[in-house]
């Protein structure tokens, strides 16, 4: 039928405009009730596919965070077993503590590095749809001021 949010828009204030006005109505007038619905199932199947995913993002963003530490959780536990059995000599206990530490710094770091990356995308994914959002009510609003204009020289 339509391509886009704002041809169905226009499709809905068209049918709008050329409904039958009720006498004594008071700018009031009859629409198709089926025809009305369709149309707005029309907008809301056009709606951007940035809302479905910032939802995504949102949902995994958890997930991603909860990954990252239990990976570090899971390198932390295996550089301590790992320190465990080499404790016979101090050397090499030495050597264990040190990697150790290494791995949980690098599990940390990782940890941070995901979580940063995953804020980030969530921001910009979440800024992308304030701006189409923003674009899709300025123009509901314009549609809206010229049904009112529109509307306003009939009833005169």
């Amino acid at each position: 039928m339509a391509s886009g949010i704002e041809e169905l828009v226009g499709m809905l204030q068209d049918t709008v405009e050329s409904a039958w006005k009720l006498p004594f109505g008071s700018g009031k007038c009859l629409v198709e009730r089926g025809q009305m619905l369709d149309l707005i199932d029309e907008i809301r199947a056009n709606l951007p596919k940035d809302l479905e995913d910032a939802r995504k993002v949102l949902e995994t963003k958890t997930e991603i965070i909860a990954q990252a530490k239990r990976e570090a959780e899971s390198i932390q536990r295996a550089a301590e077993n790992r320190a465990r059995q080499l404790v016979s000599e101090e050397e090499i206990t030495i050597l264990a503590r040190q990697k150790a530490s290494e791995m949980t710094m690098m599990a940390d770091t990782k940890s941070k590095e995901l979580r940063r990356v995953a804020n980030e995308y969530v921001e910009d994914v979440l800024h992308r749809l304030e701006d189409v959002m923003t674009e899709a009510l300025e123009n509901t609003r314009k549609s809206r001021q010229q049904f009112k204009s529109l509307s306003n020289k009939q009833d005169q």
